[in-house]
């Protein structure tokens, strides 16, 4: 059993996905910072001042807490819809990325094809057709 985990683990396939898998995760991090620290407060900006990150709904109506920080240091169950908003805008450009490389490698797999097809047989030059006839000739007379 342990022979047979250790086949599957070490798979050439297994390992490339362990890497996608560790450089997407990087990459969502950065992903995170660009959309909460470059992105998000221009629009809010745009839009007056709103900070979509602090967004929420208090679900009791005891007391409406000044802030998501606030809510939830009082313990007060709330939806933040808000980081909602930053999560599917994170989601949209990471798909977006997603369909760039993979567009690209698509390409990049038609040209290879489109190579290996296309390549045209080098064109003997016409004298050296003509020699080769000869050639023949000479060879079927004697």
């Amino acid at each position: 059993m342990f022979k047979e985990f250790r086949d599957f683990a070490l798979k050439g396939n297994v390992l490339d996905m362990a890497v996608g898998i560790i450089i997407g995760a990087a990459f969502t991090g950065i992903v995170t910072s660009l959309v909460s620290d470059i992105i998000m407060p221009p629009i809010g900006v745009l839009l007056g001042g709103v900070d979509f990150s602090n967004y929420f709904l208090a679900l009791t109506m005891d007391h409406a807490p000044a802030s998501l920080e606030a809510a939830k240091t009082a313990g007060v169950p709330v939806l933040a819809y808000g980081k909602f908003i930053n999560a599917i805008i994170n989601f949209t450009i990471v798909a977006f990325a997603l369909f760039i490389v993979i567009r690209q490698m698509n390409n990049l797999k038609k040209r290879i094809a489109k190579g290996e097809e296309a390549a045209p047989a080098v064109e003997t030059p016409r004298q050296e057709v003509l020699l080769e006839e000869i050639r023949d000739l000479l060879k079927a007379r004697g």
